[in-house]
């Protein structure tokens, strides 16, 4: 095990380089949390309409219950993406520890598979956040309901 200055340097430049990916991974958790929260707000203040009965008009209330199960379908996809995020992050992170392990020669056997498998899952993993961001974003779009006249 090489114990220079250097050595320890470059295998903390290393194991540091995924970092910057698990900064992404943290902003995306937060914007989709911003996200869900006001979709969960949405959907609090329609329940509360609804069921204090501020309002009576039918077709008003249809409107409202769809809007509820699209709040309902979107906080679905925001939990679901930052599943995939979460999930990269850990991948992510395991890629951090396998590298610098295996470099700072704390293990023998360097299993490059490892490595490789760990990374190429939390890419898969956040790839598959960003899809489900950009369909919850779309989705979002095309139920906003652009031509109901709102009364509430």
């Amino acid at each position: 095990m090489d114990v220079s200055i250097d050595a320890i340097t470059n295998n903390i430049q290393l194991a540091l380089a995924p970092v910057f990916l698990l900064t992404a991974v943290a902003t995306l958790i937060n914007a989709i949390s911003g996200r869900l929260a006001r979709t969960v707000d949405r959907m609090r203040s329609i329940h509360t309409a609804i069921y204090v009965g501020s309002v009576k008009d039918e077709k008003t209330l249809l409107n409202m219950r769809k809007e509820a199960e699209e709040a309902k379908t979107r906080g679905r996809l925001c939990t679901a993406a930052i599943f995939f995020d979460v999930l990269s992050g850990v991948f992510i992170s395991l890629t951090v520890l396998e590298l610098f392990f295996f470099q700072a020669g704390a293990v023998r056997s360097l299993q490059t598979s490892y490595v490789i498998w760990t990374f190429v899952l939390g890419l898969i993993s956040f790839m598959t956040s960003l899809s489900i961001v950009l369909a919850e974003v779309v989705y979002a779009y095309r139920s906003a309901g652009w031509n109901i006249s709102r009364h509430y």
